[in-house]
């Protein structure tokens, strides 16, 4: 019988069915649409007109038409009620009760001024209340314009003259010894009327242009490690070069 193989916990054996894995295409998820029927055919071939056969319809539960359940009173026809005249008993109608005046209530003796001519008749009424508290100004609070000077509203003034008093500039009381001495006023600038001279400034020291990044040693290079200018012997790596899926070759050994 042959052995075994294990490969760690996990023993090669057949799947017990296909598996996506063992397809490189899509596989049967796309469908092909039908070319017969109406439903989902085929937009590159020819569909014919489809006819449906609908089912008989459903017998209603109820008539739709009102019925003799409806009883029409005789005496209405096409042209109206036919009745004769009608009395019917209804009972006194409520009247409300409003107090009237008397007699007594008018006084005629008061109507002659609106009757018959009469002279006029003032009366005195008393003060309002408005009245006050109305705060109006009294005669204080106004003040007339002025009639004399050149400031008069309303009149004509004559030409009016001030005099003005001594000034001290130039006077016999101005103090000499304040004047201005020959450091108060700023040299005026030569090239300002003249022709400039040419001027030179002195700069600072030009940096010369370079890479200022951080390069590596000669420590930091590794030449025994190259092997593409160098003959170097074969080297073995272990990796998976096949499918997880696949089933490997076993050899029965007897």
């Amino acid at each position: 019988m042959a052995e075994e193989v294990w490969v760690g916990t996990w023993r090669p054996h057949r799947p017990r069915g296909p598996i996506m894995a063992l397809y490189s295409s899509p596989g049967p998820k796309y469908l092909i649409p039908p070319t017969t029927g109406f439903v989902k055919h085929t937009p590159t071939k020819l569909r014919a007109p489809a006819y449906s056969f609908r089912g008989a319809p459903m017998l209603l539960a109820e008539n739709c038409s009102p019925g003799p359940r409806y009883s029409v009173n005789p005496k209405i026809l096409r042209t109206g009620k036919d009745l004769g005249p009608a009395y019917s008993i209804l009972g006194r109608y409520r009247t409300k009760t409003t107090l009237t005046p008397g007699p007594g209530d008018y006084f005629p003796e008061k109507s002659t001024k609106y009757v018959f001519d009469s002279a006029p008749s003032h009366s005195i009424s008393a003060r309002t209340k408005t009245f006050r508290v109305d705060s109006t100004p009294g005669p204080a609070a106004y003040m007339l314009p002025m009639v004399m000077g050149p400031h008069t509203v309303g009149k004509v003034s004559q030409p009016s003259f001030s005099i003005k008093g001594r000034s001290k500039l130039g006077s016999f009381s101005d103090d000499l010894h304040k004047t201005p001495g020959p450091a108060a006023y700023q040299q005026t600038d030569v090239q300002v009327t003249k022709f400039k001279a040419p001027q030179y400034t002195m700069a600072a020291r030009v940096v010369p242009p370079g890479d200022k990044t951080l390069k590596p040693g000669p420590g930091a290079h590794s030449p025994e490690k190259v092997t593409v200018t160098k003959p170097c012997a074969p080297i073995v790596t272990f990796g998976i070069k096949h499918s997880d899926y696949m089933t490997p070759l076993v050899v029965d050994v007897e």
